[in-house]
């Protein structure tokens, strides 16, 4: 799929959040049942790290950092979310945002990505593998998911310029 990746911005919420939508409905994207407001969701992410795919008018995915902790200390580090059109799937536009986020990542001083995934997810597991995360362990019954423990499994991937 051709899409050039651009800057999110707020007017590109309302595609977003559907793509987030069909990504909550697989129930194996994320522990979240409930999508959040545009404000809610703009407070909890970095302003200078999120992207959107463009194909044409059509926005086909999207990434984003959170910061892991306000604690000055970790402010190099950042959980990745990338989402992507169900339609979209399987085109190489989750490669395409994740790479534009880990350079943008490290031109904003960031030194550790963080992603947790489903086990079963293994296409998000094998993305994150391709652009450098690695495993760090399984976070074991984690969270509850409609009645069922789920573990996380957690990638990271260290910088090579930044922080070091």
């Amino acid at each position: 799929m051709d899409c050039q990746i651009t800057p999110m911005r707020p007017e590109d919420w309302a595609a977003v959040r559907e793509i987030y939508r069909e990504g909550v409905a697989t129930g194996t994207a994320t522990l979240e049942t409930e999508l959040p407001e545009w404000k809610k969701w703009d407070s909890a992410h970095r302003q200078d790290c999120r992207f959107v795919a463009r194909n044409g008018e059509q926005i086909a995915g999207w990434a984003a950092l959170s910061p892991i902790s306000v604690r000055r200390v970790y402010s190099g580090v950042a959980e990745v979310s990338v989402y992507v059109a169900a339609a979209a799937r399987g085109c190489g536009v989750g490669k395409s945002l994740l790479k534009a986020l880990i350079e943008e990542s490290e031109r904003n001083g960031i030194w550790t990505l963080q992603a947790g995934i489903f086990p079963e997810n293994g296409a998000s597991i094998a993305l994150h593998k391709s652009q450098g995360f690695r495993e760090v362990g399984v976070r074991q019954r984690i969270g509850n998911l409609g009645g069922i423990w789920k573990d996380v499994l957690l990638l990271e991937r260290r910088s090579s310029t930044v922080g070091i």
